[in-house]
């Protein structure tokens, strides 16, 4: 409770002064900046030039209290001069975020400021729409109300798809989009996905379950989920 007290009559400012001193205590103290700016997300951003540190934090975070303040500047500053964060602050900082009003304000500030770029669905050789249809026939009734879909604009090899449940939006990786990818794999990557919507992220404290037990029973559930695996490892190998 006492550090609580001390931090409340502190600025933002001095926060950031006192944990920089605390990391780096034979450095001199820079000059310090930090402004709230109107970001489509929760990111925070840090830099030093010219012996000024200056801090662009998402307004998201302008009424969080001090103590998480204080772990966020720990955070950022520890990452500046690439030390390991303090698990307790990320602990602290990932408790906050992942509050139900943080999250619901969160979901809200990337539907207004947010933009999700994609290709159509009706891709070169696949067409999403007509591949959603027949999972959601084959494995969920035909009940699945159909997000949006499409292919990115840039082909990736790491993230072949992903659910973004601010935009209600199924991407897959546009390297998927080509004759060469077998058709059983492209179906387990949108199956994957489509999962994502039966089964969504789950918030305990500090810690986001993206996929739960529930959702990787589901996922085995998937008719050729072995072989989907190995022609995805084939095809991008």
């Amino acid at each position: 409770m006492q550090v609580e007290s001390a931090l409340f009559f502190e600025s933002i400012e001095q926060i950031y002064e006192r944990v920089f001193r605390t990391i780096r205590p034979r450095t001199p103290v820079p000059a310090i900046a930090v402004r709230f700016r109107k970001y489509a997300n929760a990111n925070s951003r840090i830099r030093l030039c010219q012996n000024e540190l200056s801090v662009d934090i998402s307004d998201l975070l302008e009424g969080a209290p001090a103590p998480v303040q204080e772990a966020l500047a720990s955070i950022l500053i520890s990452k500046l001069f690439k030390r390991q964060p303090d698990t307790d602050w990320m602990a602290r900082y990932r408790r906050y975020l992942n509050r139900a009003d943080m999250r619901r304000d969160l979901t809200q500030l990337k539907r207004e400021r947010g933009r999700k770029n994609y290709r159509d669905a009706k891709g070169t050789t696949y067409d999403l729409c007509r591949l959603f249809e027949d999972l959601n026939r084959e494995h969920f009734g035909g009940l699945m109300a159909r997000p949006e879909l499409g292919w990115s604009l840039r082909s990736s090899r790491t993230t072949l798809g992903h659910y973004d449940p601010c935009h209600h939006v199924i991407v897959l990786s546009s390297i998927l989009d080509q004759p060469e990818a077998p058709l059983t794999a492209v179906l387990y990557v949108l199956f994957h996905e489509m999962l994502h919507l039966r089964y969504p992220t789950e918030h305990r404290g500090a810690r986001r379950c993206v996929h739960t037990p529930e959702f990787k029973k589901a996922e085995k559930e998937f008719p050729d989920y072995k072989e989907g695996k190995r022609l995805l490892r084939e095809f991008l190998s």
